[in-house]
């Protein structure tokens, strides 16, 4: 792997030389401490290998600007990552999978639908589709004003000002925040405190307009014949559950959809061992016949 990425090879305790390996990044903003290492470690105790890393831009990894999300750059990353598993003397190459939650989880739709290297994808809570989403999460007339602050934040990137910024998460609903939701205030604080201190409020503004164009659930039907675990959570209004919903019927087989009767953040703690026991009864199948 490229030298900007900083990686977590996580690994079971009795294994053979040559083992199946998920490659594992997060979502929107977050970094790998953040529960990442619980999937891991649940994956390991299955027998399964994971290479878990920090995206770029973020956490222990390097790039810059800091705190700038481009879903097409971290897409590669996750194919680079994947050429970077296979250099790994543990690594089988031709048992790779790839699990991705929230943002992550729109990237491994991508991912899986473009590179067959990929055997297996388990994606949790997704992100379908960035116009869509944005559109639920801002009010309709709020989004002439912030596609102005688009436009003057690219006029002064050119003049070579720096990115203007804004909070990931706000305490305020109606304050300026890229996730505008109350769970995504209280996950976010109190999982930065209590386990990711490397995680930082903030994004680049161009990060938003990167999330709104960007449509990874138009890759789904393009996924078959490599296996598609699907993670919603019923009572998600963050990567909203009806289009997660809607876009799985889009899938073709072979495929399986699991529902936790939750919100979007409960996948990493309260619905923990129903998430990883699903995605890991998933890769065993498909990774370990």
């Amino acid at each position: 792997m490229a030298s900007p990425y900083v990686v977590g090879h996580y690994l079971p305790d009795n294994r053979a030389s040559k083992l199946p390996t998920i490659v594992m990044a997060h979502g929107f903003s977050a970094v790998k401490e953040m529960y990442l290492d619980r999937f891991a470690e649940a994956f390991a105790q299955a027998g399964l290998a994971s290479l878990v890393f920090d995206n770029r831009h973020f956490g222990a990894s390097d790039g810059e600007p800091r705190q700038e999300i481009d879903p097409w750059r971290q897409v590669r990353d996750y194919r680079d990552a994947i050429t970077y598993a296979e250099t790994l003397d543990d690594t089988d190459p031709l048992r790779i999978g790839i699990w991705g939650s929230s943002y992550s989880g729109g990237h491994v739709l991508v991912v899986g639908a473009i590179d067959r290297r990929v055997k297996c994808v388990v994606s949790q809570v997704p992100l379908i589709s960035g116009h869509a989403n944005a559109r639920r999460l801002i009010r309709a007339d709020f989004i002439a004003g912030l596609q102005s602050m688009f436009d003057d934040d690219r006029r002064a990137r050119m003049q070579g000002k720096p990115p203007a910024m804004i909070p990931v998460v706000s305490e305020y609903p109606a304050g300026p925040a890229a996730l505008p939701t109350p769970d995504s205030w209280t996950w976010f604080t109190e999982t930065g405190r209590s386990r990711a201190p490397s995680w930082h409020n903030e994004v680049t503004l161009r990060s938003i307009e990167m999330f709104m164009e960007y449509e990874p659930g138009s890759y789904i039907s393009f996924i078959s014949p490599t296996p598609l675990m699907m993670v919603v959570a019923l009572g998600d209004h963050l990567t909203v559950a009806d289009q997660a919903l809607a876009a799985y019927e889009c899938a073709l087989k072979p495929k399986r959809l699991v529902t936790l009767p939750s919100g979007h953040f409960d996948a990493y703690v309260a619905g923990f061992d129903a998430a990883s026991g699903a995605a890991t009864e998933w890769f065993v199948q498909h990774l370990r016949p």
